[in-house]
């Protein structure tokens, strides 16, 4: 098995999907055992990372998930959709060899399911996910509400004057399944005054904005349906993540797609030495308005870095507004230290 990237042969791509379904397409392995999954095609090792994108593991064990759910029984009974996904990653994992992915049927009630996916290689696992799926309209008719409204000012690209897709990507996620604008990095005002007239300075780090907008490229087909936007939306949550941090605080090297404001501006700040996601959550608000392949605003923020570690938040709004998801990310953060007793691990 060493060596090989999947455990069948991967099909052709599909022309009649979208480039994030066929990225994504997940084989149930049926005559090896229950709910058991594989990937269909290659994974993706972006250039100098130590393992293949977290992204796409979220995504495909959502997508496996989603296959064991139950389906409506009756019409005036709503579908299962996911509403909240929590990652731990484990292992890097390999690009040149298959995952299972191993669901398990943690419960099936009235309103909610829950399940668990375990993401092996080589008899280890190196990713695993807890999914909680909510009958829809299952809270009723009468609800309390409320959701963060769109940043003032943001505008589709294209739209209204917004900026162009693709401008800043970097030259390896340019054919990519997404196409972004170039992260904006919103710094907030130096000074602030403190009620008595004087200024002080600001705490700047868990202020600043990281905001793009995304889609997925093409169209998503009628056959993947809503559960290959969830799964899409799953897949790019976690994209530029954890590198809010590096922005933020300038680190070296510097990323591309970032925008400082002082120009350059990154000689004689700290050297990155590590940094790695270490569990990812997300919590999906509105699934049925979940249109990948439309224009959707990314925000994300820092609220809390230190002691090797670091927490991101995202905000993802549909065009018109509407919240779609929430996420949270904790990460390794390593800087480079002075003198190194011996190689860093995790």
């Amino acid at each position: 098995m060493a060596g090989r990237a999947t455990l069948l042969r991967p099909p052709p791509d599909d022309p009649e999907k979208s480039p994030i379904e066929n990225v994504l397409e997940v084989t149930e392995l049926a005559v090896l055992g229950q709910d058991l999954f594989t990937n269909a095609r290659p994974q993706w090792l972006p250039p100098g990372a130590r393992g293949i994108f977290g992204g796409a593991v979220i995504a495909q064990s959502l997508a496996a998930a989603q296959r064991t759910v139950p389906t409506s029984s009756s019409a005036s009974e709503g579908a299962f959709l996911v509403h909240s996904c929590h990652c731990y990653f484990l292992l890097a994992g390999d690009a040149t060899i298959p995952i299972l992915f191993h669901v398990e049927r943690i419960r099936d009630g009235r309103s909610f399911a829950t399940r668990t996916v375990q993401a092996r290689q080589k008899g280890r696992c190196i990713f695993t996910a807890t999914i909680s799926f909510v009958r829809e309209g299952a809270g009723g008719e009468k609800v309390v509400a409320h959701a963060p409204a769109l940043p003032a000012g943001v505008v589709p690209p294209g739209a209204g004057g917004g900026e162009q897709a693709d401008r800043g990507e970097p030259v390896w996620g340019e054919s990519g399944p997404f196409e972004t604008t170039r992260t904006e990095v919103v710094w907030p005002d130096e000074d602030e005054d403190d009620g008595t007239g004087k200024k002080k300075k600001k705490t700047k780090e868990d202020q600043v904005r990281c905001r793009s907008w995304i889609r997925a490229r093409g169209k998503v087909s009628e056959a993947g349906g809503l559960a290959a936007h969830l799964n899409a939306l799953a897949y790019v949550s976690d994209a530029g993540f954890i590198g809010t941090i590096a922005r933020v605080h300038r680190l070296m090297p510097r990323l591309k797609a970032t925008r400082d404001r002082d120009g350059d501006g990154q000689e004689g700040h700290p050297a990155l030495g590590m940094m790695v996601s270490l569990d990812h959550s997300i919590y999906f608000h509105a699934p049925r308005r979940v249109k990948v392949d439309e224009w959707m605003f990314s925000e994300m923020e820092t609220p809390w870095a230190g002691d090797g570690r670091g927490v991101v938040t995202r905000r993802i709004f549909a065009a018109d507004g509407t919240l779609l998801a929430t996420c949270v990310q904790e990460g390794v953060v390593r800087l480079k230290q002075d003198k190194q007793s011996g190689k860093a691990k995790l």
